[in-house]
């Protein structure tokens, strides 16, 4: 049963930056795809950033030019470096993989805010 674990979460003031990272253990079958998606209060979870196998990158319009999506492949592990973060932003960031069943782990909160 695959395992994520979520740090780096917090609470900045807008224009701050964070680096999230994200440890998959327990992953059996070959990963198709990382990623991070996050869910603020009263919204429903939406992608920010995916990583395919081959290092092809996704981006939700709204972090495009602002986040970056990265990984370490042979230790399983996926980080989203967020610069130049906004209020808007604040939700809890779920780590997501993909190795035909998809996976989240259970969030890491950021908060910005001055």
């Amino acid at each position: 049963q695959v395992r994520l674990v979520e740090s780096g979460g917090g609470l900045v003031q807008p224009g701050g930056s964070l680096r999230l990272s994200c440890v998959a253990s327990g992953v059996a079958r070959r990963i198709h795809s990382m990623g991070w998606y996050r869910q603020a209060p009263g919204q429903q979870r939406a992608l920010v950033a995916l990583i395919l196998s081959d290092g092809a990158t996704r981006y939700a319009d709204s972090v495009k030019g602002r986040f970056t999506i990265s990984r370490d492949s042979a230790n399983n592990v996926v980080f989203l470096q967020m610069n130049n973060l906004k209020p808007e932003d604040t939700a809890v960031y779920s780590c997501y993989v993909n190795t035909i069943t998809e996976s989240w782990g259970p969030g890491t909160q950021v908060t910005i805010s001055s």
